[in-house]
C-alpha cells in the first residue's frame, strides 16, 4: 500500500526510500515486530479465557510436558495478523508472487486453525484426519504454483553445485512444487513440540530466503552466480522480513516457558509460506539443506512410523527427533538451542550453494 502511493504520489526526498527494496524488507520487520509485541499480551489472555484448558498434551509424551497444560494454542494467528499487516503494507502488491504467498500462508493457517480448534473443543490431540488436511494443503499448493509458473513459465528444476542446465520437468513441476510446499508445512509443524524449537529456525530460513530471493530477483547478480533470474521476484525480500519480524515477537512469548503455543495455525502457514517463497526462487533443493532441521524431524517420523508397522520396534525412543533427545536425558532448552545452532549451520551450508556452481 505505501509502495503503492510512494508511486503515485511520486514521493521525492526521505519518503523516496519507500522505492528501495532493503528500506521496505526492513520496515517490515519492525513492523510485523511492534505489532506483534503490542497484540500479544491482549491477545494471548484472550485465547486463555477462551480456550480455558488450552492445547491438549499427549499422555503418552514426555512427561516433563504435563507441566504445560493449560497454555493456549493458536498463537499463530498473532504471527499471521503482524505478518499479514506488514505485507499488504509494504509490498508490491501487484506482483503474482505476492498474491500467491498469500494465498498460501492465509490457506496453510486456515487449516492449522481448523485443526487446532478441532484439538481444543474435542480436548483431544489428534484434530482433523491426516487425509483431509493433505487434500486441502495440496489443493491450496496446487493453486500457488499454478500462478508462480504461470507467471515466470519456468518448469526447470536447478541443482545446486552443478553449472549445467537445468532439468526440464514440464507439466511435471506442478506435483513438484506443489509436493515442495506441502512438505515443508507438515515439516515445520512437526518440529513444533517444545517452546521456541521451530521459531528460530523459521526465523533462520527467512533470513537465508530474503538475500537468496534478492539476488534471484536481480538480473546482474543471478547472471554472476550462475543462479535463475526470478524478475520480481526480489519482492519477497518483504515477506521474508515480515516473518522475521512476527517470529521475533512470537518468541518474545513462545520462550521458555511459553506463554503462547503457535499451534497448527501457525507452523503449517510458516512452513507453507517458506515452501512457496523457495519454489518462486527455484531453491527447492537449497530449501532441504536450509530447512534441513525440519526435514530430518519430518524423516524421523517417517522411519519410525514404517520400522514400528513392519516390525513391531522403534528406531527412536520417541518421535520426533527432539523428543527422542530429551528421552535421553536432554533437559528441554538444550535441545532447542542446539537445535538453532543446527539451523544456523545449515543455512550457511544452503548459501554457500550460491557460490559454489
Amino acid at each position: 500500500m505505501l509502495y503503492w502511493l510512494a508511486e503515485t504520489l511520486d514521493f521525492a526526498g526521505i519518503f523516496n526510500l519507500i522505492r528501495y527494496l532493503s528500506f521496505r524488507a526492513g520496515a517490515a520487520i519492525f513492523t510485523s515486530l511492534i505489532i506483534g509485541l503490542v497484540i500479544g499480551p491482549k491477545f494471548i489472555g484472550w485465547l486463555r479465557v477462551r480456550q480455558g484448558k488450552g492445547q491438549p498434551i499427549r499422555d503418552d509424551g514426555p512427561q516433563s510436558h504435563l507441566a504445560k497444560r493449560g497454555t493456549p494454542t493458536m498463537g499463530g494467528l498473532m504471527i499471521l495478523t503482524s505478518m499479514v499487516v506488514s505485507v499488504l503494507l509494504w509490498m508490491d502488491l501487484q506482483s503474482t508472487y505476492v498474491w500467491a504467498c498469500l494465498f498460501v500462508t492465509l490457506g496453510f493457517g486456515a487449516i492449522g486453525f481448523l485443526d487446532d480448534y478441532d484439538k481444543v473443543t474435542k480436548a483431544s490431540h489428534k484434530g482433523l484426519s491426516g487425509r483431509m488436511r493433505l487434500i486441502f494443503e495440496f489443493l491450496i499448493a496446487g493453486v500457488a504454483a499454478w500462478m508462480i509458473v504461470h507467471q515466470h513459465g519456468n518448469t526447470a528444476l536447478y541443482v545446486p553445485f552443478y553449472n549445467g542446465p537445468a532439468i526440464e520437468l514440464g507439466p511435471f513441476y506442478f506435483c513438484f512444487a506443489a509436493f515442495v510446499i506441502v512438505a515443508f508445512g507438515n515439516a515445520v509443524n512437526l518440529t513444533d513440540g517444545l517452546d521456541g524449537l521451530a521459531t528460530m529456525p523459521v526465523i533462520i530460513a527467512s533470513l537465508a530466503f530474503m538475500l537468496i530471493v534478492y539476488l534471484v530477483g536481480r538480473a546482474d547478480f543471478a547472471a554472476y552466480l550462475g543462479i535463475p533470474h526470478v524478475p520480481g521476484a526480489g519482492n519477497l525480500t518483504i515477506l521474508c522480513g515480515a516473518i522475521i519480524g512476527a517470529g521475533l515477537a512470537f518468541l518474545w512469548f513462545n520462550a521458555p516457558p511459553a506463554a503462547v503455543f503457535m499451534g497448527d495455525t501457525g507452523s503449517l502457514a510458516l512452513g507453507g509460506t517458506i515452501g512457496v517463497i523457495a519454489v518462486t526462487a527455484h531453491h527447492e533443493i537449497v530449501l532441504g539443506i536450509i530447512g534441513g532441521l525440519f526435514v530430518v524431524e519430518a524423516l524421523s517420523v517417517i522411519i519410525q512410523v514404517f520400522f514400528y508397522k513392519r516390525t513391531g520396534k522403534r528406531v527412536f525412543k520417541m518421535a520426533p527427533i527432539h523428543h527422542h533427545f530429551e528421552q535421553l536425558g536432554w533437559a528441554e532448552p538444550t535441545v532447542v538451542i542446539r537445535f538453532w545452532i543446527i539451523a544456523f549451520i545449515l543455512a550457511l551450508a544452503g548459501l554457500a550453494t550460491l557460490k559454489l556452481r
